[in-house]
């Protein structure tokens, strides 16, 4: 057998040996994607900037377009013209249920990362840091949960801001009524009408709520927060191959900077990524 016979076998041999790999890495939910060409990703209405449904009912927010950063990863890493995302609404409290029962292939929402969750979902990397916070109606300004003993609270049932709060509350021994609702504008509403004395929720959602009614309703924010809300993208749990493109999608955001335009394009208006929120970056931006 010639050199060039030799070369050209081996190279067949490599190549047949690739595709079999290539083949074997594209399981569970990555192979139903390129297999349909189509990712189901869910998302909520009311989690400004986050994720929420704008004027025209499309869904927008940070993590939303995080979603789209990997589904453009998958089109790219694979060849493919273009993916048919399926936009489907979730809610706080079906949002897992959703991911466990294959009705959504990714929820990009607000969704902290508990051990206690990861039972039920796997997350990808960190995607954000927050804590639980709580705002009052008016300018009347508070320095923290003491300020509302005596006082009702609502919340999100099921949420960890209401079993932070609930254990906040029990720490410090301060006596609060909690008034259970099933989304923030439910919450907002019972503030407005003086059903309740404070809205408890991520303070960054709050911030986004604030600037996105401040013509309809004045929220003033506590300045202490109760608790730590690690957010990450959820997923099914045991899909290691979806999960190693979603985690590569947002490490190399991370990583090469490119997360500062989108960091900007939602929260702007509240200065420069804090020092927390920057080491997130930096620490999750892993090499390849």
């Amino acid at each position: 057998m010639t050199k060039t016979s030799l070369l050209l076998s081996a190279v067949s041999l490599f190549l047949s040996m690739t595709g079999v790999a290539g083949a074997q890495q594209t399981q569970g939910t990555l192979a139903s994607i390129l297999e349909t060409k189509t990712i189901k990703l869910g998302h909520l209405d009311q989690s400004f900037p986050f994720s929420f449904a704008d004027d025209k009912g499309k869904p927008a927010g940070y993590s939303v377009e995080l979603c789209l950063k990997v589904v453009a990863a998958i089109e790219q890493q694979f060849g493919l013209q273009k993916l048919d995302v399926q936009w489907v609404p979730v809610t706080m409290a079906n949002r897992f249920d959703m991911v466990i029962s294959g009705k959504i292939d990714l929820e990009c929402g607000i969704s902290t990362n508990t051990l206690s969750r990861q039972k039920l979902v796997d997350f990808s990397l960190m995607t954000w840091l927050d804590g639980g916070n709580f705002v009052v109606k008016g300018n009347r300004p508070h320095g923290g949960l003491v300020d509302l003993a005596g006082k009702k609270i609502a919340v999100i049932a099921g949420t960890t801001t209401e079993s932070a709060l609930r254990d906040a509350l029990k720490r410090d021994f301060i006596d609060a009524e909690l008034i259970l609702v099933k989304e923030h504008l439910e919450g907002l509403t019972a503030l407005d009408r003086g059903q309740a004395d404070a809205y408890a929720a991520d303070q960054t959602v709050l911030f986004g709520l604030a600037l996105a009614i401040k013509n309809k309703l004045s929220l003033t924010l506590s300045d202490r927060n109760f608790s730590f809300e690690p957010y990450g993208l959820a997923l099914r749990r045991n899909d290691a191959d979806f999960k190693q493109v979603v985690n590569q999608t947002l490490a190399r955001l991370y990583r090469t900077g490119q997360i500062g335009p989108i960091y900007d394009r939602w929260f702007g208006k509240l200065g420069k990524p804090s020092t927390l929120l920057s080491a997130l970056f930096a620490i999750n931006g892993l090499p390849e």
